[in-house]
């Protein structure tokens, strides 16, 4: 902890796993290994504000097994709440690097599942980011109850599932926490907006100096200034607005998660 302009915790800051740059490999190792339906997500200044504006959303990022820190938004939210933000863990760089990662470990031990998006971006993407391994793929128009299917059809028992939900903010984490009640044994279940979009080049990544500033929002606007005008030229506004008025508000218990015990 340090401190913090805010004399009130907010909730959803409190529940990030914020994780140094060199303490990352454990959590991509606690990740491999997991023991039961595990859930990672993301939140950035989007996701906080449909937090903000949806109590069930804001419930369901509670519930997340794992919810990471993306974004400069949240970084300077995490120092007014009285935290060090530490790494920048943005879903579209850690979700690649993490299936890399599994690919690289026990590959035979998992089973990919792409959940999202439509055709061609679908199987494009998931092949992209499963580097070629066999995966199962259903779009993100699904009615929710067909996911469930689909997983519980298509599983193996031998195997643990690695599930990307690339439906976009509320749905993902829905049909996410759905899943988890509905599987009783591990599965990695990740929160994955437009992934696969981006892995099918649908949509382009900012340059690399971009990223490390903390400016991808600003490329992507200044690339698609009709759609995402609401989220960032009236939504940063409002996220100042949240933030502020969730540290002013009545006190809320801590909750800062840790992986198994150990301080990222």
């Amino acid at each position: 902890m340090t401190n913090g302009l805010f004399k009130r915790q907010d909730p959803l800051i409190n529940k990030l796993e914020l994780v140094d740059d060199d303490r990352s490999e454990l959590l991509l190792n606690k990740l491999a290994s997991v023991e039961a339906p595990t859930i990672l997500a993301f939140l950035n200044q989007h996701a906080y504000n449909l937090a903000q504006q949806n109590p069930p959303l804001r419930k369901r990022f509670s519930q997340m097994t794992y919810l990471l820190r993306d974004g400069i938004g949240i970084k300077l939210a995490c120092k007014l709440n009285g935290r060090d933000p530490k790494a920048n863990m943005n879903g579209s760089d850690f979700i690649p690097r993490m299936i890399t990662h599994l690919l690289s470990t026990h590959p035979e031990r998992y089973q990919f599942f792409a959940l999202g998006t439509r055709e061609p971006w679908l199987s494009k993407g998931a092949k992209k980011l499963f580097h070629g391994a066999p995966f199962h793929a259903i779009d993100g128009f699904q009615p929710n109850d067909s996911y469930i299917q689909y997983i519980q059809r298509h599983c193996q028992a031998d195997k643990v599932p690695v599930v990307v939900l690339a439906m976009g903010m509320p749905k993902q984490e829905e049909v996410a926490i759905q899943i988890q009640q509905a599987l009783s044994s591990p599965a990695l279940l990740i929160c994955g907006g437009a992934i696969l979009d981006f892995s099918a080049e649908r949509f382009t990544r900012a340059p690399v100096a971009f990223r490390k500033a903390g400016l991808e929002w600003l490329y992507r606007l200044l690339k698609e200034p009709r759609r995402l005008a609401s989220r960032y030229v009236v939504g940063i506004p409002k996220f100042f607005y949240y933030i502020t008025r969730n540290g002013m508000s009545k006190s809320q218990p801590t909750n800062h998660n840790r992986v198994s015990g150990q301080k990222l």
